[in-house]
Parts: C-alpha cells; structure tokens; sequence
C-alpha cells in the first residue's frame, strides 16, 4: 500500500511542479536577476538602464538563449507600466498648463506624426517593394516615439516642465492621440474580415471623447471627494490602493473601448494635479512605475527576433539607422520652422528620433489584418528596438547640446546675462536660499544658477533672477564669472559629486574659496583631497539643533547641553579623521555616544566637564581674591 502511495504522492508532486506559478516564479527571478545584472553593468558604462533591460531580454528571451518565454504576454501586462508613467507626468501638468500647451500639441506634434510618416511611408514604397497600403500600415506607426524612453529622462533631469521638455512633451502627448487615428487607417485597408467585436472607426473617436469628457467627471466628482475621506483616516495603504485603483481603472476603460490605455491614465493624472494629496499618491505609484516600466523593456528585448536580425544584418541595421536619420531631419526641420534655433531642433530631434513601443502594436494589428506578413513585422520590429537601443548614446549627445554656449533652454536666461557677483550660489533649493539670504544679509553681490526650470520659475514668482545652467561645467562658470568670484558656493542635493568633480574646479579658480554642501559622511569623504576650504552635512547642524531641544525639553541643565554638544562635535570630527586617514567608514567606532555610554565618548564628556568645573573654580577664587 505505500508504494502505490508514494507513487501517487510523486506523481501528484510532478504536476505541482508543473503549474504556471512556478513557472512564473523561475522565469521572474532569472529575468529580474539577468536585469539586475546587465542595468548595474549599463549604468556604470554611463548608458542608462533602458539598454540594460533590452540587452538581458534579448539575452534571456525565447530568440536568446530560450531562458524564459511569453515575451509577447509579458510585453502586453508591462504597457501598465506606461499607463503608470503618463499617470504620474499628468500629476505635474495642471489643466491650465495643458490648455496652453494646445498649439504645440496640435500644431508641432501633429506636423511631427503626419510629415513624418508620409515620409517614411515613402521611402518604404520606393525602396522596399511594399504596396502603398502595407507602406502606410509601417510608415505611420514608425513615426512615433518612446514615450516609455524619453519622459523618465525629462523627469529626472527636471526638464519636463520648461519649454524644451513641453515641446517633447507635446509631441509624445499628440503620439498616444495619433494611435486611435492609425488603428481606425489600418482597420479601413484591412484585407481581413471584419471583426464584429471592434467598433468602427467614428464610433471609436466617439468612444475616445466621452470617455475623456467621463475620466474628467469622476477624477473631480468621485476621486477627490474620495482621497479628502482617506486623508481622513491617515492610512498609506489606502493611498496606495487609491492611486492604483485611479490607474487600472482608467487604463481599463480605454481598453475596453479599443483606445490608448496610456491616454486614459494621463487624462487621470490630470485631473489630480490640483489635488492637496498628488504628492502623495505620486510617492506611492512611483515604484510600481519603475518595476513594470523595467519589465517593459525586458519584454521589448524578449520580443527581438534574432533570428531576423542575423538573417539579414546590413538591411535591419540599415533600416535602423535609416529611421533615426529620417527622424532626426524632418523634426528638426519642423522645430527650427516653429522658430527654435538649429542647436536646440537638433537636440530635441534626437531625444525623439528612435521607434515607439506602440509600433509593436500596430505592426502586429496590421499582420492581423493581412496587410503585411508576419515576416514584416517581425523586420519593423527589429528596427524599432534597435532604434531604441541607440537612445542612450544620442540623449547623451543632446543633453551636452542642450547646455552648450548658445543652446538655450528656450526660455531661461544662461550665466552670460548675469552681473558679476563676489559669490556664486550654485542651487537655489531649499538650502541655497538659507546661504544666499545670508549673503545677501551683508550686500554680498550673489549670482545664483540652478538646472531646474521647475526652480528657475518658482524663484521669478517671488522676484528673484535665477539663471539657467550646470554649475560643475567650467566653461559655465567661466561665463558666470568665476574668474572673479571670491566664493563658490555648491548647494545641489547630489550625492554622486567627488573628488574627480571639484578638484579641477578648485584648480580652475583658485582665487575663489570653494563651499559644498554633501549629503553625508560618505560623501564628506569622496570629496576629500579636490582642494574645497570648506564642507557641511546637510543634516548635521539640524539635527544637533533638534537634539539640543530635545535635551531642553527633558529639562536638561543648558551647561550640561553645552557639555554634549561640545562633546559630540570633538568626537565627529575625531571619528571623520579617523574614516578619511583609513579609508573606512567604520574607522573610529568607539568615538559615539551609544546605550551605556560608550567609554571613549564619556570620557571626551567627562574631561569638559572636568574643564569646566575647573573653569568655574578659578572664576571663583579670582574672584574671592579680588574681593579680599
């Protein structure tokens, strides 16, 4: 009888071990292990962790080396993560924001998809042997861009909101809106029969503008008075679950109904951006944001059939390069028409020159519709990924164009404008207006410079001339007039700033005394040998300060506070010494006030109160004597 039982138990275990959640959980640690591996790899190379994502799908994928499978499901639940990315990017655009950005939505953006495709669609017809309704199926998708790719970049370089990233904005903006269009052109040439499920192509811009005119009614009537009930009760959770449920609905909604999921979550967005709780719920769907925007990219990469890609090289590479060329010429074209410079065309030209993500979609929808061969979309979608493996390389290029001599951020005054200052406020958040008020104090002439339009603009309202630029290029201290500056005052929030980036300024400038602020101890110590005359940990004095009054509170006598505080800064500064001569930060371990005290910190107390006590005994017998 134990046998038959064991069998059957071994048996019973073999298909348990055979259910899609183990199969999900194997492929989800090697695709997240692969990923962890080749992002941290791209990003120390300096070429961003979208080229990491796509090389570990290509790698890992069913046309690599067969690892994991399902690239196109995967790459269908990871469009959330785009749903996700506009959700956030309509947090930050206020309705009134987005109504006077309608011209260059519909003028430029329109002109970007509509130029650009007809021009692909050309060249496809003359030179790939395409029929005029399989030329426009590709053409028009190719002229789109990476939503997924290029608003993260705009987001954490804090351009999103000034005049170069709204007009990349707007284009990508137009983009999501352009699908509904193309979706209704490549059903109306379809060679397939109709499918009954689908509606036809004026019921859908219908479908698109009540359910925009229905996600504006419900983010004002229902999901504000619901985020006021939750703020309510305190809980994060629910906050979590609010700005989920506002993204998976919307997106749901736009699905159901054949329309950009992307579109759906932005209209949400939007319609939040002028709620007291945006920061809130903008905290909370971030990470979600960043899981399923990487897993995004590991499916694009999955997808990515090697197989055409080694079948023919040459033509895929040449088509590749021949999409970004095209791209990049007519955008630049039109934006330098719209009365930008040459320099700040070009550079926008080239963050928007690579494929889109939705182009796999409508490649695969004009298959189904046997309007070219599965073949051919497999081709195009080669292109495109390849299109967006070249991203990295040319945002680093347009980002050096953007802050060079002359390439103005269109709008924001450089350095070169400004009066000459004895002191230069590099960062005017939070903790360079503290320093530059100071300044001030003493009719010190300050010339302050951020790289945030988003800071530049807050500061006008309140009267004060910010300039725009990257205060650890020399060639912008030189125009700000550094030569002849006597302080050089860094206050940006920038853990990764060393001793590589201050000396050659120190070196550059020597008349001038160098000022950082540095996030912490580690930093403290990354900057040591660049030459600075002095540093301050952001937190350091505040939190001695908060100390102080937490002792004051406890009714602590104020000498015995003086005695702590003294104590305590002898013993940081002992323990600093200590971690920069070793070159570890666990040097000096002994020289903290711990539980119990801690010996080497209660006699550092123990002397000053020793100093004092002797102190005051000799004030006393000076003055008994005198007395006498």
């Amino acid at each position: 009888m134990m046998l038959p039982l064991l069998s059957a138990g071994a048996a019973v275990t073999e298909r348990v071990s055979e259910t899609p959640t183990d199969t999900l959980l194997f492929e989800g640690a090697i695709l997240l292990g692969v990923a962890t591996l080749f992002v941290m790899l791209f990003r120390r190379l300096g070429l961003g962790a979208v080229l990491g994502y796509l090389v570990a799908g290509a790698l890992v994928g069913p046309y690599g080396l067969g690892l994991v499978g399902g690239g196109e499901s995967k790459l269908a639940f990871a469009e959330i993560g785009i749903a996700f990315l506009l959700f956030l990017v309509g947090l930050e655009l206020h309705p009134r924001r987005l109504w006077q950005l309608r011209k260059a939505i519909f003028g430029l953006g329109l002109a970007q998809v509509v130029v650009t495709g007809l021009v692909l669609t050309g060249l496809i017809l003359l030179t790939q042997g395409f029929s005029w309704q399989a030329a426009l199926a590709l053409g028009l998708p190719l002229a789109l861009s990476s939503t997924a790719q290029v608003l993260p970049s705009l987001k954490s370089s804090g351009r999103i909101n000034s005049p170069f990233g709204e007009k990349a904005f707007s284009i990508l903006l137009f983009q999501d809106l352009a699908i509904v269009p193309m979706i209704t052109i490549v059903a109306a040439l379809s060679r397939a029969p109709a499918n009954p499920a689908a509606p036809p192509g004026g019921v859908l811009a219908l479908y698109t503008v009540l359910a925009i005119v229905g996600l504006v009614l419900a983010g004002r009537f229902v999901v504000n008075p619901l985020l006021r009930l939750v703020g309510r009760y305190g809980e994060r959770e629910l906050f979590v679950v609010v700005g989920l449920l506002v993204v998976l609905a919307s997106a749901a909604l736009m699905h159901s109904l054949h329309v950009s999921t992307a579109l759906g979550a932005f209209v949400a967005g939007v319609m939040l951006a002028d709620s007291p709780y945006r920061h809130e719920i903008e905290a909370d769907v971030e990470p979600f944001r960043l899981i399923l925007l990487g897993l995004f990219f590991l499916a694009v990469g999955m997808v990515l059939d090697v197989n055409v890609v080694l079948a023919d090289p040459l033509r895929v590479v040449g088509l590749a390069a021949g999409l970004v060329i095209v791209k990049v010429a007519v955008l630049t074209l039109l934006v330098r028409a719209a009365g930008k410079s040459w320099q700040v065309a070009f550079g926008l030209a080239l963050l928007l020159s690579q494929g889109g993500e939705f182009g796999f979609l409508l490649f695969t929808q004009a298959a189904d519709a046997l309007l070219i061969a599965p073949q051919a979309a497999s081709l195009f979608s080669a292109v495109v990924t390849l299109s967006m493996v070249t991203t990295p390389f040319l945002m680093l290029f347009a980002r050096n164009l953007e802050l060079a001599p002359g390439g103005e951020e269109a709008g924001y005054d450089g350095p070169d404008a400004a009066p000459r200052g004895s002191a230069l406020v590099i960062g005017y958040g939070r903790f360079g207006q503290i320093v530059a008020q100071m300044l001030h104090a003493v009719d010190c002439s300050v010339t302050l410079i951020d790289r945030k339009p988003s800071q530049i603009e807050l500061s006008g309202r309140f009267d004060t001339k910010v300039y725009f630029g990257d205060g650890l290029r020399l060639d912008l201290l030189r125009r700000a007039g550094a030569e002849e500056a006597r302080l050089i005052i860094y206050c940006i929030d920038d853990p990764s700033v060393d001793a590589a980036t201050l000396a050659p300024i120190v070196e550059a400038f020597p008349q001038a005394q160098v000022l950082t602020r540095v996030f912490d101890r580690r930093q403290l110590m990354a900057i040591d040998g660049a030459g600075v005359s002095g540093a301050v940990r952001e937190l350091f004095e505040s939190s001695i300060a908060l100390g102080l009054m937490a002792l004051g509170r406890l009714g602590v006598d104020p000498r015995e506070m003086e005695d702590v505080e003294a104590a305590l800064r002898q013993l940081d500064a002992e323990r600093l010494g200590m971690q920069m001569s070793e070159g570890d930060l666990g040097a000096g371990r002994d020289y903290r006030f711990v539980a119990g005290g801690g010996r080497q910190a209660t006699s550092v107390l123990e002397a000053l109160r020793e100093r004092r006590a002797a102190a005051k005994r000799a004030r006393e017998e000076e003055e008994s004597g005198a007395a006498a």
